[in-house]
């Protein structure tokens, strides 16, 4: 990959955040991070990055005439990336569903709060074929979810995953798993020159769930600051490639 990546969100680089941020070293991809709980500063859109990722920071920190910035380098070229949480999209707290990156990003967001939380499994489906899902097996063993933000695809977008909410329920014959409903997880599209991507859900616990051991191998992360995590190799290819899709 080239140049670098802006990675907003995710409480801190020692907790949550070390989960992308360890896959960013991993990939040997050059990142500069702020932290959920820093306001966004203007110095920042002057940078030359190649894509920026927003995950768990919420749309507060941005000011106004900061996010109509963002979305004109957008336009001019540069990668957007959202990431589900809390503090994402609509959330509880995220709000960019009043914010002008409703236009930018590849979804529609509610105007209530989005967030779906589940006990039981929601499973990830695999709809179309794209680079970023390109030789991760999803269709073949595809891993399970405990949350996302519950989102619409713009027309003239492409989900390529989607995530199925089940019910369980115990009787005489067994387990019977039911599809309350389906939702998007993964859509992407194009805002001018940029690319934009929605994922739905969160890269790290608690959200992920079991995502984050998905794979044939286990291998060790270590963000900047933070302690080894360990995840599956299937996870970690997915969010890389994603991330270098974003920024191509």
């Amino acid at each position: 990959m080239g140049q670098k990546i802006l990675y907003l969100g995710d409480t801190a680089l020692d907790q949550a955040a070390s989960y992308l941020a360890g896959i960013l070293e991993h990939a040997q991809v050059e990142f500069d991070y702020l932290p959920s709980d820093k306001a966004f500063t203007d110095d920042l859109l002057t940078e030359d990055v190649a894509a920026m990722v927003i995950s768990d920071y919420p749309s507060a920190n941005f000011t106004e005439a900061q996010l109509s910035r963002l979305s004109e380098r957008v336009h001019e070229g540069m990668g957007l990336l959202m990431i589900g949480g809390w503090e994402s999209f609509t959330g509880c707290a995220g709000g960019y569903n009043s914010t002008c990156l409703k236009d930018i990003l590849p979804v529609q967001m509610s105007d209530a709060d989005d967030r779906v939380n589940s006990a039981a499994a929601c499973v990830i489906r695999q709809d179309a074929d794209h680079p970023i899902v390109d030789s991760v097996p999803f269709r073949q063993s595809p891993p399970c979810l405990t949350g996302y933000n519950r989102l619409t695809a713009k027309p003239e977008t492409q989900t390529v995953l989607s995530v199925l909410k089940h019910s369980i329920t115990d009787g005489p014959d067994g387990f019977t798993f039911a599809c309350e409903h389906t939702d998007p997880l993964l859509v992407v599209g194009v805002c001018g020159k940029g690319r934009v991507a929605a994922y739905a859900s969160d890269v790290a616990p608690h959200w992920a769930g079991g995502f984050v051991d998905w794979g044939e191998k286990h291998i060790a992360l270590k963000a900047p600051g933070a302690e080894e995590v360990e995840v599956g190799n299937w996870y970690i290819r997915f969010f890389r490639q994603l991330i270098q899709w974003i920024s191509e």
